[in-house]
């Protein structure tokens, strides 16, 4: 996080940056700490030689996880960043939001 509050927003012009309150971060930051452990805990599975479906169902998990994760931050993005492009006239900020929609459903 940048000392004004300005984060990178990675579903952005790299140009852009994206403001969110301490909240938003902290929501976002907790989903992918607990991602983050998950993938620690598949890790130790596979070192444990736990069983290939056991394995399988968690990692269905964690891409739950970050489906809910990329759900949030696109709601996000949509009211924030778009809306607010539109109302200053960057309609360019739609094009973008669909061309990254199209590469989220390859």
């Amino acid at each position: 996080m940048k000392a004004n509050g300005e984060i990178n927003c990675e579903c952005c012009r790299t140009d852009w940056t994206t403001v969110r309150s301490d909240k938003e971060y902290r929501q976002l930051v907790n989903r992918l700490s607990r991602i983050e452990g998950q993938i620690k805990g598949i890790k130790g599975m596979l070192e444990k030689d736990a069983y290939c479906t056991d394995i399988i169902m968690q990692v269905s998990a964690v891409s739950a996880a970050l489906n809910a994760f990329n759900r949030q931050l696109l709601a996000s993005h949509i009211k924030g960043c778009v809306t607010r492009d539109i109302l200053e006239g960057r309609e360019d900020s739609v094009d973008d939001l669909l061309n990254t929609l199209q590469k989220l459903m390859k």
